[in-house]
């Protein structure tokens, strides 16, 4: 009788050591099962600013294709022809404006200096400020356009550029294919293609790219 009384003393030590155990196991499951659902919400909400960011680069596009216009209407007033002037705005690379005349990228992307900001962004007013930044989302907004050819500041007969097979009309306002225009499918009778890229940065070190062609 008297071991068997000893018996039960070590027996209840035992359980009480295992419970021990069993809690400090639940209490780390509990530390895991916290800290995956913290990673889940910090996931969805970079996500979120993800796709904020991509969905602002529009603007980026929307403030560089007026430029476009505005800088070709200003050279058919002065009369500039693109295949043969050297000094045509578009054969010239235009840092300040954001302008490259051939895909070779800049040398420092990284730099904001390299981009230029949408400060305005047509049809839906004044949401920027002069450095890109929209007040409404918390995106900054910068883009560059590159005209895409192989060759930088040349004229489009030597440049080496990629061309659509469309002339623009400014009577009817719309691209017409080379053989509407009846000038078949020479280089000359097309447009050359230009790239505009749009950098975002927005919360949480957010960056964002996204690209289009005009021509």
């Amino acid at each position: 009788m008297k071991h068997s009384r000893i018996n039960r003393k070590h027996q209840q030590g035992v359980v009480l050591f295992i419970a021990l155990i069993a809690l400090v196991v639940m209490s780390l499951a509990a530390v895991a099962l916290v800290r995956s659902v913290d990673t889940a919400t910090l996931v969805a909400g970079n996500l979120a600013f993800k796709q904020a960011a991509t969905s602002s680069a529009d603007a980026g596009v929307e403030a560089a294709v007026p430029w476009l216009k505005t800088t070709e209407d200003a050279q058919v007033v002065l009369s500039l022809d693109p295949w043969m002037d050297a000094t045509h705005a578009f054969n010239v690379d235009a840092p300040a404006n954001g302008y490259y005349s051939s895909i070779a990228l800049p040398a420092d992307l990284t730099a904001d200096s390299t981009w230029i900001s949408a400060a305005s962004r047509p049809g839906t007013g004044a949401n920027f400020d002069a450095n890109g930044l929209d007040s409404t989302t918390d995106n900054t907004v910068r883009y560059i356009i590159q005209r895409v050819c192989r060759t930088p500041n040349q004229v489009l007969s030597t440049a080496n550029c990629l061309f659509s097979d469309a002339t623009w009309d400014k009577g009817s306002k719309r691209g017409r294919l080379s053989h509407e225009a009846g000038l078949g499918t020479g280089a000359t009778s097309g447009s050359p293609f230009y790239r505009i890229t749009a950098r975002v940065t927005g919360p949480r070190n957010t960056v964002s790219y996204i690209q289009a062609y005009a021509y």
